[in-house]
């Protein structure tokens, strides 16, 4: 059972990004769906990310000693000075390590 789920969902994911990704394929959007789908990425992004930073022992911590608070508004920061994806991941990764640490 379990076998069939993880092929079902295999398919299904598969199924809905190919319609969409090959160019050979009929399928176009109309703009307003297409100005639609565009708020799916941050939406989602925003929906795993929120309640890690600011909920990370299950109840609301917003607290200057939060770790995940504090390297959340670090790489927001780089992320917006500089563009850089990797160098934002790698100081952000290495601040909240040295917060957890010490």
């Amino acid at each position: 059972m379990v076998i069939l789920s993880i092929l079902a969902m295999t398919s299904l994911v598969f199924l809905s990004r190919y319609l969409f990704l090959e160019p050979k394929l009929p399928l176009k959007l109309n703009p307003q769906a297409q100005r639609l789908l565009s708020y799916s990425s941050p939406a989602v992004l925003t929906a795993i990310w929120a309640p890690i930073v600011f909920m990370p022992e299950k109840e609301l911590w917003i607290a200057p000693n939060n770790p995940y608070l504090i390297s959340a508004i670090i790489a927001a920061l780089i992320a917006w000075k500089t563009k850089n994806v990797l160098m934002t991941t790698i100081v952000s990764i290495l601040i909240f390590l040295c917060l957890k640490l010490f």
